[in-house]
């Protein structure tokens, strides 16, 4: 309670902290944006409904939001219908200009970025910029899979399946190699012998494109025409609706619950277009204001997918005390997982195990803790000392 050290072993070494890294976004922007901050999606023409009609373009402005959903825009569709609209005389542009440059982390991995829990990160996403691809397991071990199809329709994507048929207890073994804005998606890997409908998670290549898409779907199917294509790039200036987000705690609740990475790295571009400066440079500013500056810090992303990302126990530890006494500290923690008096943040990924949050012994003293392990090959080993480590803290 009083920001002693009780233990350390090897806490100014810097070690990669896979998930975990997203308590150092989270925590930052609960104190910066504050826990009702919410994101705001606007829709936009040149002029208002007038007879019926609106002339021109419909243009979606992304404001960053990772939660909305098609069923947002079929709100959207089922709003315009009601309010008389029965063409668009345009065709559906979009703004995701908001957060500049790559989709991904530049040093997030070839084979992330075409999974849905490497999703790209857009000024305007939809559906966390995801999809579901079905596959069927062929006949016999080593036959190719069948694609069944996908819940939700990617334009512009011509699919390359290579997945093949693994063993009955091989589990979901596809790995889905995309890229930004690309029109080839490859498809490798196995699905197990006797799957009829194994499900796989992919990243849509072109948020912008896919949102357009489906939203003139969306107006579609509410019996709303619409241009074959855009008519004018010229701004436009009427405000026909805005959708907002949830508030910012049950995002980061949300994040803190699913690790999801998508959802991280939008708040993690936030604070740094708030700040109109690198996202890493604001959380590192921040919490030096707050008497923590970070050493050995290497911050690649906000969120931890990148294995270039750095952090020392000490420091990861020592946010955690930091954040639990701010302004929204109550916020922070009851945001992360709890179970028989732990409150944390797991990473996890190959050769890579961490926790970090805070541990109430038996005493009924609340410690902060960060365990991080790199480099292993032995996973059973570690969980059995991650358990012993957990279970030593709680006797405390």
């Amino acid at each position: 309670a009083e920001g002693e050290t009780v233990l350390a072993e090897d806490a100014e070494t810097a070690f990669i902290p896979a998930s975990s890294f997203k308590t150092l976004t989270t925590a930052t922007a609960l104190e910066i944006l504050g826990p009702d901050f919410r994101f705001t999606t606007e829709l936009k023409s040149a002029a208002p409904i007038k007879d019926g009609v609106i002339q021109g373009d419909l243009v979606i402005v992304g404001g960053g939001d990772p939660m909305l959903s098609i069923d947002d825009l079929k709100a959207w569709a089922a709003d315009l219908k009601q309010r008389g609209l029965v063409r668009v005389t345009g065709g559906i542009r979009t703004d995701g200009s908001l957060f500049r440059g790559s989709l991904y982390g530049d040093f997030w991995n070839w084979g992330d970025i075409g999974n849905g829990y490497g999703s790209g990160v857009a000024g305007l996403n939809l559906n966390h910029n995801r999809y579901t691809i079905v596959f069927r397991a062929g006949a016999a071990l080593g036959s190719p899979a069948s694609i069944l199809g996908t819940d939700v329709e990617i334009p512009g994507v011509a699919w390359n399946n290579e997945v093949t048929t693994g063993a009955p207890d091989s589990g979901d073994g596809v790995v889905i190699h995309g890229g930004e804005i690309t029109s080839a998606i490859h498809l490798r890997g196995t699905v197990p012998l006797g799957a009829a409908k194994l499900q796989v998670a992919g990243a849509v290549p072109d948020p912008a494109g896919f949102a357009a898409h489906q939203f003139r779907r969306a107006l579609q199917a509410a019996g709303i025409q619409v241009g074959a294509g855009s008519i004018s790039t010229a701004p436009v200036a009427h405000s026909l609706l805005q959708h907002t987000s949830p508030p910012l705690i049950d995002i980061i609740t949300s994040i803190h619950a699913s690790s999801d990475n998508h959802e991280t790295e939008c708040v993690f571009r936030m604070l740094g277009v708030k700040a109109a400066k690198p996202s890493a440079e604001v959380i590192r500013e921040h919490w030096k204001a707050r008497g923590l500056e970070f050493i050995g810090l290497r911050m690649e992303d906000g969120c931890g997918l990148a294995r270039a990302d750095f952090i020392r126990p000490f420091d990861l530890a020592r946010l955690q005390f930091v954040a639990g006494q701010g302004p929204h500290g109550a916020a922070y923690k009851g945001s992360l997982l709890s179970r028989d008096g732990l409150r944390w943040k797991i990473g996890a990924m190959s050769g890579v195990r961490t926790f970090a949050g805070y541990a109430t012994g038996k005493s009924g003293e609340e410690f902060c803790f960060a365990f991080m392990v790199n480099h292993f090959t032995d996973g059973k080993a570690v969980s059995e000392l991650s358990k012993r480590v957990l279970d030593a803290m709680l006797g405390l």
